[in-house]
């Protein structure tokens, strides 16, 4: 597959649910082959996509080991990595690869934590229902009752001196300036 270089969309689950049209857009757009898993068949997200799909609007990429592990340490490092499902890693993944290949991708998603990640990797994105974040975001897990903290590792699981169920709450927030925050701007 030979890339354009410019700008190109690259669409998580959370745009074609909120109505993004890959059909009414003038620009490539990529998305990773288990997206499908995450749309419910014969809805109308499900007919736009397979639509877009059919008529070569959206073509399909699976991103490469390299670059899911970049994502995977960084998620680790933003405490995302607990809230990102793996199609989430894989539009990250696939979207740092597109970019290190020339070509411009914006990740049009209203998942926070895609966006999080994203702003960490210098990863251009924009949301479509929401109005994005503000804040980039540390996150750690801790117990409510007793204030230890965990690694993310063990989201889900319960403290181990008092049995509380593990929380995460944010560390650290980053203040996004305007001029790095995307609009969107195809």
């Amino acid at each position: 597959m030979i890339l354009k270089k410019g700008r190109i969309i690259v669409l998580d689950t959370t745009a074609l649910v909120m109505g993004y049209n890959p059909l009414s857009v003038d620009k490539d757009h990529f998305t990773v082959p288990d997206i499908m898993k995450e749309l419910v068949p014969e809805t109308l997200t499900w007919s736009r996509f397979n639509t877009a799909l059919e008529t070569g609007k959206i073509q399909l990429k699976t991103p490469t080991a390299k670059f899911l592990k970049i994502i995977d340490d960084c998620s680790n490092v933003t405490g995302d990595s607990t809230v990102l499902s793996n199609v989430d890693k894989q539009i990250l993944a696939l979207a740092l690869e597109l970019k290190t290949q020339g070509t411009s991708p914006l990740i049009v998603s209203d998942d926070y934590a895609v966006q999080n990640t994203a702003d960490q990797l210098d990863l251009e994105y924009t949301s479509l229902s929401t109005f994005g974040i503000s804040y980039r975001f540390k996150w750690i897990l801790y117990c409510p009752a007793c204030f230890r903290r965990y690694r993310l590792k063990l989201a889900g699981e319960k403290c181990r001196v008092c049995g509380t169920p593990l929380k995460r709450r944010v560390l650290k927030k980053i203040s996004i300036s305007k001029k790095r925050f995307k609009s969107f701007v195809v």
